[in-house]
């Protein structure tokens, strides 16, 4: 005999919420029918899965590492099921699209007006976390498509270059550089350059913007944020200077009429931010179509679109 998937479905409910009557009704079985599915799974597999008190359910230690494998044998069941489902019909069902911080307020309304006017049959779910946090979710199948910065150099994924954008500085009213249009990168190691927290892509950016500026030493960093505006704030209050990337400035420095910024010369530094997925997804066609509608979308935005032909990369 072989465990049902009705068997594991009641298992992972049980050891998830660790309570019968909550466990039931997360899947919408009665519970005398869940008792039952985790009893004859036990049986099935001849090991004893939970500990039953009258107060609390607890896994056994088997318990605990069956509740891993049932939850993997789930998931995988509902990949399957997505990736036929996408095949049947592109652009339906379920998206789980992973986008960094630093790209997610300012790039989303377009995302959003894009799958709402040309792809109204398609679930998206967005998750905002940092790179390393994304392309892990990618790997695991947790999500199926990533907006972020790129190059990524991560084996096993498939970039698809939507744009490329440059970084402004931001300073306060009154700053020497304020205003300017001729900015020299060579400057950027003598200014207080206000960077994001440790594992923000942008902060990594910017500290690889003043080492080719030729500053070797690497760069002192004595105040931090965990996100674009309070960096903005911290500008404003006379802290330092920032970089934003230019799909950022309107937003960030529109609300405080005490920043000024500062455009860099030719060639000014810069990020690609594209679309990143699974190499070889079974819906690869369906997100490169959607690449190719995204760049449309986005040539409003101060940046300089790649052209269709920009070759991807698969690491």
């Amino acid at each position: 005999m072989k465990p049902s998937l009705s068997q594991l479905r009641a298992f992972s409910a049980v050891a998830e919420h660790l309570h019968f009557r909550e466990a039931a009704s997360a899947i919408g079985m009665s519970q005398p029918a869940l008792s039952g599915a985790v009893a004859a799974l036990e049986e099935t597999l001849g090991v004893r899965l939970l500990e039953r008190t009258t107060r609390k359910v607890l896994l056994s230690p088997a318990g605990e590492r069956m509740a891993v494998r049932a939850r993997a044998v789930l998931h995988a069941l509902g990949d399957l099921l997505e990736e036929a489902e996408a095949a049947r019909a592109p652009f339906t069902g379920v998206l789980r699209l992973g986008v960094i911080p630093t790209v997610a307020p300012y790039l989303l309304p377009a995302v959003l007006g894009l799958v709402q006017e040309r792809y109204p049959e398609l679930d998206l779910q967005v998750h905002e976390e940092q790179t390393a946090s994304l392309l892990d979710g990618l790997g695991e199948g947790r999500l199926d498509l990533l907006l972020l910065a790129m190059p990524l150099g991560a084996a096993g994924v498939r970039e698809i270059p939507l744009f490329d954008e440059d970084f402004v500085l931001v300073t306060p009213d009154g700053h020497p550089h304020a205003g300017r249009r001729d900015l020299p990168r060579a400057l950027l190691p003598e200014l207080d350059l206000l960077l994001l927290d440790e594992g923000h892509c942008l902060r990594d950016q910017a500290l690889d913007i003043c080492r080719e500026a030729g500053h070797t030493q690497g760069t002192q960093v004595s105040t931090s944020a965990a996100g674009l505006s309070t960096l903005v704030q911290l500008v404003a209050g006379g802290m330092g200077v920032t970089l934003l990337p230019r799909t950022a400035v309107r937003v960030e420095t529109g609300r405080n009429g005490s920043l000024r910024t500062a455009h860099f010369a030719d060639p000014a530094p810069s990020r690609r931010v594209g679309l990143a997925m699974r190499a070889g997804s079974a819906r690869e066609d369906e997100f490169t179509a959607f690449a190719a509608a995204l760049r449309s979308t986005l040539r409003h935005l101060p940046v300089r679109v790649a052209d269709e032909g920009t070759p991807s990369r698969a690491a």
